[in-house]
């Protein structure tokens, strides 16, 4: 037993360092201190583990049991993808797969719906950007208040197979649904507009 929890303490110590390593140079998530997308995803994965463990500079100052996201945890996300640096970019990929990942250890939540929000914007934005579609700045299409109809595609034109598959790679088997999501994701593809072959097993997230 002890050999083992040695052996799983060895395989956490790339991810844990350098995620601390990012918590000391950027000031504990310091929204300007943000340079880049690369930055903002590698943010993002200081989230994740604090979320897992409970610990960490993202926790501090209040109580937070592992593997939950409350409010905080939310808006520690938010901060990070609307940080000056990025704010007209779109969102990347690795920022997207970030916050799904963020989803997947968040067994509990206490964020009212805020994260889910948040997650479905951030993956329809980069889906569209990375299909040539225009999108709005982050601070408009992320923030809580701007409905994602209002700004996310409403039909297949121009949308990229690779982009949609990947949608069902990050979507298929997970063990938390996005509800939204998965509507705005049947909006971008269209109901008749593809073969279901593209998005193979949507129906085990939750449709």
């Amino acid at each position: 037993m002890k050999m083992l929890n040695q052996n799983k303490k060895m395989r956490s110590v790339p991810m844990t360092a350098s995620a601390g390593m990012l918590a000391d140079r950027i000031g504990a998530f310091e929204p300007s201190r943000i340079s880049c997308r690369d930055t903002a995803a590698l943010a993002l994965t200081v989230v994740r583990d604090g979320v897992i463990t409970g610990e960490g500079p993202t926790t501090k100052g209040r109580i937070h049991f592992s593997r939950a996201l409350d409010a905080d945890d939310a808006a520690w996300c938010a901060r990070i993808l609307t940080a000056s640096a990025v704010e007209h970019q779109p969102v990347s990929r690795a920022e997207a797969e970030a916050l799904f990942e963020i989803n997947d250890v968040a067994a509990e939540r206490s964020d009212a719906g805020a994260f889910d929000d948040l997650l479905a914007k951030a993956v329809v934005h980069h889906a569209a950007s990375a299909s040539g579609l225009a999108v709005p700045p982050r601070t408009v299409a992320l923030s809580p208040d701007t409905a994602i109809e209002s700004w996310a595609p409403t039909q297949a034109n121009g949308v990229d197979i690779a982009v949609l598959q990947w949608l069902a790679s990050q979507m298929r088997g997970r063990r938390r649904g996005n509800h939204t999501l998965m509507r705005m994701v049947a909006t971008i593809v269209g109901a008749a507009a593809l073969p279901l072959a593209h998005l193979p097993s949507m129906v085990d997230i939750g449709m």
